[in-house]
């Protein structure tokens, strides 16, 4: 049902891709047609300029009107155009009617070469403008190129080679060397080494082989891969990300809404300066003339275009984005790229984000008369039923003979090639406790020192490197096992260059026993932890955490999971990061930054890429705030011209976009 239901939808996809591709190809060959007319206007201009005087002396200027109207029409048609129509429609105070008025006050006055001059440069601007923002598109298209076009579909013998599409789950496909992995799956034949660089950013290729998960977007080295579909193309990790791209630049950051209000305020209020320079002088001066504040108050208005701020910063945070994919980051939205550059505390879940998550039982330890093999047997019979890695563990530890017989055919738990038998009966699994259950009559509690106090139960109280699993057989505790899950290597190289960034604070929060959590917080460095904690106490410490910061300073709070238990955490931090959870749909859904490979430093390349972006951005911002205001002053007082409007106009907008791009080739440090 997913699969025909999502056929619908990535039909409906590709038709958008096809619709988007078919966009930008009219773009493209708008800037192409706009070439020609730029080349026939620059002639026309500067035969104009070096004939002006014989061009004036013709009755009544007609030639000159004739070659600077011409030049002017050829490449400013379109603008004055636009800008009547916006006027229509309501929208006033934008670049086009600027350079609409500047350059028309400007012809009536006389000054024709100066007029078609303004907007021949500005349309040359434009033009290489616009090549730099599609230079910056296609960079971050061909880096997010991973949308596979075909898949292998195996029937019986046959292989037909069909959309990614139109294959459904449980279906088998086979990926040849070199070819793109077109869907998520599970490997059923064959060994290789994938390269996952499109995906996670890390350039060393993965070994994978049979019963390992492949994802969409991999590229297959030298093996024959055959494998078993999980995913529709829709809800596969490649068009999930590339969804995920596309929604971020929707997301606007608090420096691009304040940017953009104050365009809207900007415009009107220089508009009206213009008006002012224009009219009020001449009448108040001793020997002004209209004519000649007048065109100080037209190079006021070519000045004051705001296309340098308008541009260059949303350009900027969608190259930072980009910047970030390129090292496995997804970024939601520049908003939350600008929030990483304030982080004052960093929140980590333990298990499986700053620990490995594989847990080995290192040490059983009886009492009571019990022995090893009934402690260990009855502790995994009790956790049949669980999925936690703690129980897989204890279940593995186990080593029940193969042969072992199974007089009532109940209870199986499956270790591996061996097996657990028993029965099990009244199975409760307590949330943040542990498990109770009834195995071949004896009442059996495996869990954690809250669920031997809970049952009233006399234990030991242990203090060693580990989580500690207690049990207890028809109320005799008869001894524990410590489960060891071992600290990532990468982790103790997250906290420093954190603190090496400026983090203020970094916190672990954990349900693992108090003595696990401080070993872990030791080692690694951290400010504080919270231990034994269920999830709504990791929200509650969080909420806690956040009451503690200074909002007005805009300091921010990350919360760093695994994507999965802890989504309701990462949903309520200010900045959500999932790590690792490319394959986990809780981690896509509730993360604002999605950390593709099983790295915690992959936090501190985020958190570089979020401030050379914003370095970038706060650059381009002081440009052209600063030479703008120059050039304004420099123009009310007449010393600027025509030409040096442009300047301070296209050539700093053009600089802006330029310097914009540098987002796109940040280098992890």
């Amino acid at each position: 049902m997913g699969c025909a239901s999502t056929g619908c939808l990535q039909q409906d996809g590709e038709e958008e891709a096809m619709v988007d591709a078919a966009a930008g190809e009219e773009e493209e060959r708008g800037s192409k047609n706009q070439a020609p007319a730029i080349i026939i206007a620059s002639a026309l201009f500067i035969f104009g300029i070096i004939f002006e005087r014989q061009l004036h002396e013709t009755p009544y200027a007609s030639m000159e009107y004739l070659v600077f109207l011409a030049a002017y029409l050829l490449v400013g048609g379109k603008i004055v155009w636009t800008a009547l129509k916006n006027m229509v429609q309501g929208e006033i105070f934008d670049e086009n009617f600027l350079m609409t008025v500047a350059t028309g006050g400007a012809i009536l006055i006389h000054q024709l070469a100066e007029a078609a001059g303004v907007m021949l440069f500005f349309a040359v601007g434009e033009f290489f403008q616009d090549m730099a923002v599609k230079r910056s598109r296609r960079s971050i298209s061909a880096l997010m190129d991973i949308r596979p076009d075909y898949a292998n579909l195996k029937s019986g013998e046959e292989i037909r080679r069909v959309s990614p599409g139109e294959v459904a789950v449980g279906q088998v496909i086979v990926v040849n060397p070199g070819e793109r992995i077109p869907l998520d799956g599970v490997v059923i034949q064959g060994a290789s080494f994938v390269d996952t660089s499109a995906l996670t950013g890390e350039s060393v290729p993965k070994k994978v082989e049979a019963g390992e998960k492949v994802l969409s977007g991999m590229v297959n080295g030298s093996g024959l891969l055959e494998v078993k579909v999980e995913r529709c193309f829709a809800d596969s990790s490649v068009s999930r990300i590339l969804d995920l791209v596309e929604r971020a630049s929707a997301r606007k950051a608090p420096t691009e809404q304040v940017i953009t209000r104050f365009s809207r305020l900007y415009t009107p209020v220089v508009t009206a300066g213009a008006v002012a320079l224009a009219v009020v002088p001449p009448l108040v001066m001793p020997g002004a003339t209209f004519k000649e504040w007048i065109y100080r108050a037209l190079v006021l208005l070519v000045i004051s275009c705001p296309c340098a701020l308008v541009i260059s910063i949303p350009l900027g945070y969608f190259g930072g984005i980009g910047g970030a994919s390129r090292h496995g980051i997804l970024v939601k939205g520049a908003n939350f790229l600008e929030a990483l550059t304030h982080l004052h505390t960093v929140v980590f879940d333990k298990t499986g984000t700053l620990t490995k998550g594989v847990f080995r039982v290192s040490e059983v330890a009886t009492r009571n008369g019990f022995t090893r093999e009934e402690l260990l047997r009855f502790a995994a019979l009790a956790e049949s039923h669980s999925n936690h890695p703690i129980a897989k563990s204890i279940q593995e530890a186990y080593r029940g003979a193969a042969g072992e017989s199974d007089e009532t055919g109940h209870g199986k738990a499956e270790t591996g090639t061996n097996r657990v038998q028993g029965r099990v009966q009244d199975y409760q699994e307590i949330a943040g406790h542990g498990i109770k259950a009834r195995v071949d009559g004896k009442v059996v509690v495996a869990g954690n020192d809250r669920l031997m106090h809970r049952e009233n139960i006399p234990h030991d109280s242990c203090d060693v490197e580990g989580t500690v699993v207690y049990v207890a057989m028809d109320g005799v505790f008869a001894g524990y096992i410590i489960i060891s899950d071992e600290i990532k290597p990468d982790a103790a190289r997250a906290v420093e260059g954190l603190r090496r960034l400026g983090v203020r604070r970094i916190i672990m929060l954990t349900g693992d026993d108090e003595g696990v959590a401080r070993m872990v917080a030791s080692r690694l460095g951290m400010d504080g932890y919270f231990a034994e904690l269920l999830p709504e106490d990791k929200v509650r410490k969080l909420e806690e955490l956040e009451s503690s910061l200074a909002r007005r300073d805009g300091q921010k709070l990350a919360f760093v999971g695994d994507g999965i238990n802890d989504a309701p955490v990462i949903t309520r931090a200010d900045v959500g990061i999932a790590m690792g959870g490319l394959g986990s749909d809780a981690a896509i859904e509730a993360a604002d930054v999605v950390i593709m490979e099983d790295m915690p430093s992959r936090l501190v390349t985020a958190v570089g890429v979020a401030r050379y972006t914003r370095k970038i951005i706060m650059e381009n911002i002081t440009l052209a705030l600063a030479t703008k205001g120059l050039f304004i002053a420099l123009g009310a007082v007449g010393v600027a011209t025509m030409w040096e409007a442009v300047f301070a106009d296209v050539g700093v907008a053009l600089l802006a976009i330029l310097n914009a791009t540098r987002a796109l080739r940040y280098k992890d440090r």
